[in-house]
């Protein structure tokens, strides 16, 4: 019932304008997939139907029909306080997700206080089959591996990933550019000695001297290291 609900829910929020807006953004799902509704209008479905006992049936109910219920899910799991109970819901859910928003969306705030733990499952993660577990894995060194906790290791652990994905790579060259905005001498390296392929190596370069972390001295440094 709560499943159908959520459904209903989702329904009333369309918004069909975005909803082909945002079919064009995630080419690799199906448009008919994809109902519209906005994140803000998502977030709070999250909050609302968080706290309720029978969204569980909703969470154990893979894979879903919609877009929108994975990232309504994505959602719920960021919300859950409980992290060993939030692990192994995202254990579970990782495997359905097919599309890059999904994946980049889930970021339970649980994490944050669990990082040894979640250290060991990103690194079963990262040896996946599974493009967006992979691609999730990434995300989450990046996002909490980067700052105060950061060790030579992670870089490493990234940098192995051999993938011929076009999402995987993305977020390999994400996590660089991260890096060097964050761990610039540390992550140096990688980029001068070219540990990357040639495509994640330029955009890694491409997406570092976007950003305002990184200087005007180091953006036309990293331009010479371009490989043509």
């Amino acid at each position: 019932m709560i499943t159908e609900k959520i459904k209903e829910e989702l329904f009333k929020l369309q918004d069909k304008k975005y909803r082909d807006f945002q079919s064009k953004l995630i080419p690799n799902i199906e448009p008919d997939s994809v109902i519209g509704v906005r994140t803000p209008e998502l977030r709070k479905l999250a909050k609302k139907f968080e706290k309720l006992e029978e969204i569980e049936s909703f969470l154990n109910n893979l894979p879903h029909k919609y877009f929108d219920e994975d990232q309504l899910h994505a959602f719920i799991l960021s919300e859950r306080k409980d992290y060993e109970k939030c692990i192994e819901e995202v254990k579970a859910f990782l495997p359905y997700i097919n599309n890059w928003a999904t994946c980049d969306q889930l970021s339970p705030k649980v994490f944050k206080k669990n990082k040894k733990d979640l250290l060991k499952n990103i690194k079963n993660w990262i040896s996946s089959k599974k493009t967006f577990t992979v691609r999730f894995a990434i995300g989450m060194l990046m996002q909490h591996f980067l700052d105060e906790d950061f060790d030579n290791k992670y870089p490493e652990i990234v940098v192995k990933v051999k993938s011929d994905e076009y999402y995987i790579n993305m977020m390999i060259a994400w996590y660089f550019a991260t890096a060097l905005a964050k761990q610039y001498k540390n992550v140096l390296p990688y980029i001068e000695n070219k540990k990357l392929d040639k495509w994640t190596h330029n955009k890694t370069i491409q997406k570092a001297i976007e950003s305002y972390r990184i200087t005007e001295e180091q953006k036309a440094y990293l331009k010479s290291l371009k490989i043509k």
